[in-house]
């Protein structure tokens, strides 16, 4: 997994690292990293030579690698102006070189550009952006290229404006309150707003540059990411001996005769998963076992049989009867995911003492107004504070949803996932999730891993349903299987 750091985090790495360097050292890296990034990108646009170059500069050392790499590109014949939005604070050292390069300053955005550099602020940038700032982030989109394409927008090390440690961007009003990049070019480390949050968003495609930071980075990460090469280690393998019992049995407690749709869609997760049986309890039965013709179905938990996992909620309602088979599910000592209704079902507190009586572990997974429902307020600006404040009140696993889906653990470690797609903000999708995630509890993923990678796969599922065009929720179970069926077996 990668790891995403706190400003503070970085500020004291970054000290410990230039005390052992030469002074300057660790600019030049990064204005050396990030204009080959910039150079490459402009070779896909025709080449470096004669391209135009916009730099938006503000002060201190974030102004300063945004100058010495205008510098390198001025080098290799782009044609670079430069507008200073703090002459007063501006990195000399870099004015200097980028001067010496022959790179011009004007004080308004040119007519035309192929690329823009994001300067205006680096880390220490607090709050949106301000005047004249978002005045000029206003007027990039209209800029255009040699090719007549929307000049390509590149953050350095951060967009500006967006909240570094939390990946919030405040509301926007008539102005920009932060750069929309195309590419971020981060250096040394990842940074939360580079991967949670509306902030993610703002940054793009995001590219690191090494400048020799990691070994200086002490203490836990802010938040870390999945990655292909995480779920791959954690798919569970089936052996040669394996048969049906030995892969785990999944119980599925969803739908209802109001919304057999989502047993369906929750059951059709869980056989996209690992696991080698799934039984299903509810008043659904007939219509899973019209879709579904493996699953063995019967009407209540109680006469479900033995399983290694229960997926409960998705679709069963919030009736005397469907409380009764959330609390048979919770006196069950598996592990548990816990989804839509089942949540509803616990907002009063009247589940409190079976939650309080488990051993095994728990999974719930809310969106943001069912997080709202069960603390009292929205998730905020911090969402993984968030997710990792709820999952220390219930001693669970939260799975709190959104564009980069957010995992916290009771031990207080925190991931993200970074394959979300706004093809999966349909209904019957979450269903889909709940099934997959308790098909990899019930194969023995701990958790967080099961968390992690059911909502890593589930967003790879969305992008490849969306190919074909708008998605819904039978789309994605038909989609997680050309995407688990990548993994080694």
């Amino acid at each position: 997994m990668r790891s995403a750091w706190r400003v503070a985090d970085v500020r004291t790495a970054e000290q410990a690292l230039m005390a052992t360097l030469p002074p300057g050292t660790l600019m030049r890296r990064a204005a050396g990293g990030l204009a080959g990034h910039c150079a490459r990108l402009l070779a896909e646009r025709g080449g470096a030579y004669g391209a135009r170059v916009l730099l938006l500069v503000g002060s201190g050392d974030n102004g300063g690698d945004t100058l010495y790499a205008g510098a390198r590109l001025a080098g290799r014949g782009a044609l670079v102006v430069a507008v200073l939005l703090r002459p007063e604070r501006v990195h000399e050292g870099g004015l200097a070189a980028y001067r010496a390069a022959g790179g011009r300053i004007v004080e308004r955005l040119p007519d035309r550009a192929d690329l823009v550099l994001d300067g205006i602020v680096g880390i220490g940038g607090t709050g949106g952006l301000r005047a004249p700032a978002a005045q000029l982030v206003a007027g990039l989109p209209a800029l255009r290229g040699r090719d007549g394409e929307r000049a390509t927008v590149v953050a350095v090390d951060v967009p500006s404006g967006v909240a570094v440690d939390t990946g919030d961007v405040p509301q926007p009003s008539d102005l920009p309150t932060a750069v929309t990049a195309d590419v971020t070019v981060t250096f040394g480390c990842l940074k939360p707003a580079l991967v949670v949050g509306p902030a993610a968003v703002h940054a793009g495609r995001v590219e690191l540059v090494d400048i020799g930071l990691g070994p200086w980075l002490r203490g836990d990460p802010a938040v870390r990411v999945t990655e292909w090469s995480d779920v791959v280690d954690w798919w569970p393998r089936v052996g040669p001996e394996a048969e049906k019992y030995s892969r785990g049995v999944v119980g599925l407690a969803t739908g209802s005769r109001t919304y057999p749709g989502a047993a369906v869609l929750s059951v059709g997760g869980a056989l996209a998963g690992p696991t080698g049986m799934v039984r299903y309890a509810g008043g659904a039965r007939d219509e899973v076992l019209r879709h579904h013709p493996s699953v063995v179905a019967t009407e209540r938990v109680g006469e479900a049989g033995r399983v290694q996992a229960w997926v409960c909620g998705s679709g069963l309602g919030t009736d005397s009867d469907a409380a009764t088979e959330l609390r048979s599910v919770l006196a069950a000592q598996v592990p548990a995911v816990l989804d839509a209704d089942a949540l509803t079902l616990m907002v009063d507190g009247s589940m409190a003492d079976w939650l309080r009586q488990r051993k095994a572990p728990i999974v719930v997974t809310p969106h943001d107004r069912e997080y709202a429902r069960l603390c009292g307020e929205a998730p905020g600006a911090d969402r993984v504070e968030a997710a990792l404040r709820l999952a220390s009140w219930m001693n669970a696993t939260v799975l709190l949803k959104g564009d980069r889906t957010v995992v916290a653990g009771p031990d207080g470690r925190a991931a993200v996932n970074p394959t979300g797609t706004s093809a999966l903000a349909t209904g019957g999708t979450g269903d889909v999730l709940a099934g997959l995630l308790g098909s990899l509890l019930a194969a023995g993923l701990p958790a967080d891993r099961a968390a992690l990678t059911a909502a890593y796969l589930h967003g790879l599922a969305g992008r490849e349903a969306a190919r074909l065009g708008p998605v819904a929720a039978p789309d994605v179970v038909a989609g997680l299987r050309p995407v688990v069926a990548q993994l080694p077996r």
